[in-house]
């Protein structure tokens, strides 16, 4: 067995074919920074021609989830001190990691136990083999900070069945096990207390065996989770061409009472609307929208790149939502402008034709 523990809080072993990449930050649920996201693209780099891994997993280390995202805080940091180009970096990396995770030439498996935001999604949910526990939380809550989902979020998303994805996307819901499932943000369902009898079977396999088909030993069927349940009612409100209808529609679905009493209603979506930036709100559905057409995950990351330095660029309400939401904690962002009436009528066009200084990947590279 070779073990290496990596100053940038990722530890990587070897056993039984397995390359196990652990995620060690427990303390801010295993939030990635850019040296983590770097020694993770590295080592699968190395793993590509290793022959002793056929099977690469990954995981989190701690009990309280798999990855809460990136690490905000370094971030608000990062746009504060030097706007666009100081955070650039980070993106890049990530979003190329989250692309060589999908792309991988060997199974790559997840276990997104617990605490699973954002990037870390951009993780797990490019990973080939999905696992979920009972104690799974998944959610894409950038619009929380004034931004819009990344990391492949708006691939991911756009791939969600009916208007999952835009209500997901607009809400900053969270999915449980059943729901990530329904979603297709998650493949199989395995106990909490099951998962080391995975990770064992994975590296203990007497026989050719695919990692799903081991997984399947033990998976079961949650019930149906509560997004899945309000799908009906949600795809009538976010099938709405803007963000104003879909408002419109969620308030006409509260006076009609639909929903009520269950665990996700519509008047609970209509709140989170209205607590979310303006700007980013308008800019996220396009988004979603626009990857639905998209003929792979790397067109889609290439369009969250430009749109996150068009953010960075030209747009306060990122780090104000970060303030407000993580480093004051007061949850009263000032969002500029601070109504969905009021965002500009071409927001869309100009996010959608700034370029960043660069690409994110360059011709030479291909495309998915």
């Amino acid at each position: 067995m070779i073990d290496t523990a990596a100053p940038t809080r990722v530890r990587s072993t070897m056993r039984g074919g397995v390359g196990r990449l652990t995620l060690d930050r427990p303390e801010s649920i295993n939030a990635l920074t850019q040296e983590m996201l770097e020694t993770v693209g590295e080592t699968l780099d190395g793993w590509r021609a290793e022959p002793d891994v056929s099977i690469v997993l990954l995981q989190g280390a701690g009990e309280r989830g798999f990855s809460a995202g990136g690490d905000i805080r370094d971030l608000h940091a990062r746009i504060t001190a030097g706007g666009e180009a100081a955070a650039d970096s980070f993106f890049r990396v990530e979003y190329r990691v989250d692309a060589a995770v999908a792309e991988y030439p060997k199974p790559v498996v997840a276990i997104a136990d617990g605490v699973t935001m954002g990037g870390g999604i951009g993780l797990a949910g490019n990973a080939h083999v999905r696992i979920v526990t009972e104690r799974s939380r998944l959610a894409m809550p950038e619009a929380r900070i004034g931004f819009s989902p990344d990391a492949s979020g708006s691939w991911l998303l756009a791939h969600a069945p009916g208007r999952l994805g835009e209500y997901l996307a607009l809400t900053s819901d969270t999915m449980n096990a059943a729901d990530a499932i329904h979603c297709r943000f998650a493949d199989h369902f395995v106990p909490h207390d099951s998962i080391e009898s995975v990770v064992d079977a994975l590296e203990m396999r007497a026989d050719p065996s695919s990692p799903t088909e081991l997984v399947m030993l033990f998976d079961e069927t949650p019930p149906a989770g509560p997004i899945e349940r309000a799908q009906p009612w949600i795809d009538h409100a976010f099938a709405a061409d803007t963000v104003v209808e879909i408002r419109a529609r969620l308030a006409e679905l509260v006076a009609s009472g639909i929903g009520a009493g269950e665990e996700r209603t519509p008047a609970s979506a209509l709140t989170a609307l209205d607590e979310r930036s303006p700007t980013a709100l308008v800019v996220t559905l396009a988004a979603i929208r626009s990857a639905r057409a998209l003929p792979s995950l790397r067109h889609a990351l290439e369009q969250e790149y430009h749109l996150m330095s068009w953010y960075l660029r030209t747009q306060p309400d990122m780090a104000e939502g970060i303030r407000a939401q993580v480093i004051d904690k007061d949850r009263q962002p000032r969002w500029q402008p601070a109504a969905v009436a009021d965002v500009p009528d071409d927001t869309v066009g100009r996010a959608f034709a700034h370029r960043a200084a660069r690409t994110l990947f360059s011709e030479t590279e291909g495309r998915s």
